[in-house]
């Protein structure tokens, strides 16, 4: 069809949709959905041929959050039956990244719950981080901790973070709808800092919170405006518990045309498909890999994610290959000006990766507030016979790796 032609030539260019394009890639019907997968996809390998990026999120203080995201099963008053523990010491944080390490990832995403770090909170980050560095070399580490003051965003930096991540989620429009004890402007504010620090900036949305198409365009053309070099794309998993608990909105042939419009709009950043993508893609996972060049391995902060396994037989049987870590994720005229990969970005750009833990981050790199699913959970009949229902038998509280004397999901 003409629009997707199109969409591919401006993609091809790295030129902005314009937002009626991006409308009409979420407008177009279920028997389009594969030639929109295509017409992605074409984007995606011009910039990242077939290579898929590993990320591993590793949850170094869980729940007990004063803030009050609707999404987010680490948030104030949440009943959901949580792991809740404070900072893991650096040597346990460490021992838990090696575990995604060694199953492929090249990026370690370092989450705490809570509004923001304070000043103690970005030592122990640094203890953690150090650690992490001098046990594995070459390993990229993220920091997602929430709401970032003046100054922590250069200590970071400093202690050797790469990137730090802190999600949009919906539109500025909605955003007073979903959470109350910050706005909107402070997350901007936060992504503003990183940049300014010199770190990859990391951020993306929530799909799935009830939010409209406007509202979901709204927020990827901001994000699109704040140029990160990575943008996660998680999907809402409805846990009991929290205020969306009864939001199940998402069908896999929606999921794609989200995916195949943040990739038409950020045509050359890297795009994560993060939280929720077991639970509503489900099957179709293999096919979200035409459009994202980056995924989370493993399970997710408080949630039980795909074994890690399965995970890189699915990459491998969908005919992609796992990013190694000495190649560079970003096209060459981003990482040349992200010096040499991380760092600040460049010219037409989207966000970097998910997770966030819960107050004012997002809680994926899950970032859906409870991300994952379980990996082994068997799909009754019935449910298969109804591919467009949701599975709320996928989804399982995380009572494994970190904050748990139990090995972890890599």
């Amino acid at each position: 069809m003409d629009l997707l032609n199109t969409l591919v030539d401006k993609g091809l260019r790295r030129e902005l949709p314009t937002r009626e394009e991006a409308l009409a890639v979420l407008a177009t019907s279920d028997d389009d959905v594969l030639d929109v997968v295509a017409a992605a996809g074409k984007v995606r390998r011009q910039w990242f041929g077939r290579r898929v990026k590993l990320n591993y999120l590793v949850n170094l203080k869980s729940g007990l959050c004063p803030e009050d995201c609707s999404y987010c099963s680490q948030r104030l008053g949440s009943t959901t039956g949580i792991l809740k523990y404070s900072w893991l010491k650096p040597d346990e944080a460490s021992k838990a990244a090696a575990a995604g390490l060694a199953g492929g990832a090249k990026r370690v995403c370092l989450v705490a719950s809570g509004r923001g770090p304070t000043d103690r909170d970005v030592d122990r980050v640094a203890g953690t981080i150090k650690a992490i560095k001098e046990q594995n070399e070459g390993v990229e580490v993220c920091a997602c901790l929430g709401l970032l003051s003046d100054g922590q965003a250069e200590r970071l930096r400093a202690a050797g973070a790469d990137a730090y991540n802190h999600n949009l989620n919906t539109s500025e429009g909605t955003y007073g709808e979903i959470t109350t004890t910050h706005t909107y402007a402070d997350r901007v504010d936060t992504v503003n800092k990183a940049h300014a620090a010199g770190l990859s900036a990391c951020s993306g949305l929530i799909a799935g919170m009830g939010e409209t198409d406007e509202d979901l365009v709204d927020v990827v053309f901001s994000l699109r405006e704040l140029d990160p070099d990575s943008v996660p794309v998680n999907f809402l998993i409805p846990v009991e518990g929290t205020p969306l608990a009864k939001e199940w909105n998402l069908t896999p042939q929606r999921c794609l045309r989200i995916l195949a419009m943040v990739r038409f709009v950020c045509p050359d950043v890297e795009v994560r498909i993060a939280g929720g993508r077991e639970v509503h893609l489900r099957t179709m996972q293999p096919l979200a890999l035409h459009l994202a060049n980056s995924i989370f391995l493993g399970d997710y902060l408080t949630t039980e994610g795909q074994a890690g396994q399965a995970d890189l037989e699915m990459i491998a049987d969908a005919g992609f290959v796992v990013e190694g870590a000495d190649e560079v994720t970003l096209p060459k005229h981003r990482a040349d000006v992200a010096a040499g990969g991380c760092g600040s970005h460049a010219e037409a750009g989207c966000g970097s990766h998910a997770e966030a833990g819960c107050g004012s981050h997002a809680e994926a790199e899950c970032g859906s507030g409870v991300c994952g699913s379980h990996a082994d959970a068997a799909a009754p009949a019935e449910a298969a016979a109804h591919v467009n229902e949701p599975r709320t038998d996928l989804v399982a509280v995380r009572r494994r790796g970190a904050g748990t004397d139990l090995a972890p999901n890599a």
